[in-house]
């Protein structure tokens, strides 16, 4: 079943989406804002359906972290009332795959959206299989981390999480952000737990271990600076 985030401050319009979208054999989830929706694991989606006016952060500048922060190749479908010939080619600008305007048909959107994921489930993805940090690689598809060509070991949970910090460089992920883009087994996991896989991993990473910042209070943050 094809996974679909619908991401919306307008309720009532998120659950004609829902309703219909779920009609049609979709697994639907609903994010009132951009915000809420970097609380989620935006990757596990097989597309987006994002409206462009909501909040403090709009949908073009949460397309623009998809596509560039956290890597993805997720298609995104802009939804909105913004209808100009620059809102269309900003959407388009900033990696969406396709751009609707307010109001819309239910069938429109339904043979729109069928029409992406069939596109994208046919041909393979082209996406980024590695990040470069100065002199640190990463790459997802071997689960690798080299400093200066150094290959080093790390667990496949300490993976995960410095995959988590780098993507989401510049934001500060709480505890809770790490389990639950990591931990994706029924496991109990304390604070405790996190902050040791942490430590080895900053450990593991030597000079580079600087990079990932305790923010007090908060959680943890990679930053690439020597501040």
């Amino acid at each position: 079943m094809k996974k679909i985030l619908i991401i919306d401050d307008e309720e009532d319009l998120c659950e004609i989406l829902q309703f219909n979208l779920k009609g049609e054999g979709f697994d639907i989830q609903i994010a009132h804002s951009a915000e809420e929706a970097l609380k989620i694991n935006i990757g596990l989606f097989d597309l987006i359906i994002l409206d462009v006016m909501m909040g403090e952060m709009s949908g073009f500048k949460l397309a623009e972290k998809i596509r560039k922060e956290m890597l993805l190749a997720v298609p995104i479908v802009f939804v909105t009332a913004k209808n100009t010939e620059n809102d269309l080619l900003t959407g388009f600008n900033v990696g969406g795959d396709d751009y609707i305007t307010k109001p819309f048909s239910i069938n429109e959107i339904i043979a729109r959206v069928k029409a992406i994921i069939k596109r994208t489930g046919e041909q393979p993805v082209v996406r980024e299989t590695t990040i470069s940090v100065g002199e640190m690689e990463m790459n997802f598809d071997k689960r690798t981390l080299k400093i200066k060509n150094k290959e080093i070991t790390l667990t496949k949970k300490e993976f995960e999480i410095l995959v988590l910090l780098v993507k989401s460089k510049g934001r500060i992920l709480t505890r809770k952000d790490i389990f639950n883009n990591v931990w994706e087994d029924i496991t109990i996991v304390t604070d405790r737990t996190i902050d040791v896989h942490i430590t080895r991993l900053r450990k593991k990473m030597g000079e580079y271990g600087k990079y990932i910042k305790s923010k007090t209070g908060y959680g943890y943050t990679f930053e690439k600076n020597d501040n």
